[in-house]
């Protein structure tokens, strides 16, 4: 990479620090909300092995929630890594609304994602598994999801042009 194109990246406050935290708190609030204090679903619950009327379906729901809550652990971390890296290069934007955004828009990608492939692509647990009829309950998800990004990314529409 060239000395000017270096430059110029550490003047371009990082995103992915942000977004990538953004996403990894959305997956555990997922996790520890509508798992755990709501119950509504686990990760397996709309499987057949995965019912969760069983104790059998119980426990392969815990063990999946314990891996993707690991998995949501392993983005902290790496955000974590990634602002440190950002903070030693100078791109760690002062602004809040910069950080804020990007994390709603993480936490919305994140859920946009989750809700896509599991609750439509794999069906393998719906927003509320404990009701019939849970596509109302998984669009619902999908647009506060939309909303969130939206919301999140507006900070850069509003975007000021930097003098040079």
């Amino acid at each position: 990479m060239s000395h000017e194109a270096r430059t110029q990246s550490e003047k371009t406050p990082a995103r992915a620090p942000a977004l990538v935290f953004g996403m990894g708190v959305g997956g555990f609030v997922d996790g520890i909300v509508l798992h755990q204090l709501l119950q509504w679903h686990h990760l397996l619950s709309h499987t057949e092995s995965g019912n969760t009327k069983t104790v059998a379906g119980l426990e392969l729901n815990t063990l999946a929630d314990g891996i993707f809550h690991s998995a949501m652990w392993v983005l902290v971390v790496a955000a974590a890594a990634l602002t440190i890296r950002a903070r030693q290069q100078g791109r760690l934007s002062p602004r809040w609304s910069f950080h804020t955004g990007l994390v709603l828009a993480g936490w919305g990608v994140f859920n946009v994602v989750e809700g896509l492939i599991n609750h439509q692509l794999l069906g393998i647990h719906h927003v509320r598994d404990d009701l019939g009829g849970p596509l109302v309950w998984d669009l619902g998800f999908l647009g506060i999801s939309l909303v969130l990004v939206a919301v999140g990314l507006l900070p850069f529409r509003r975007r000021k042009p930097v003098a040079a």
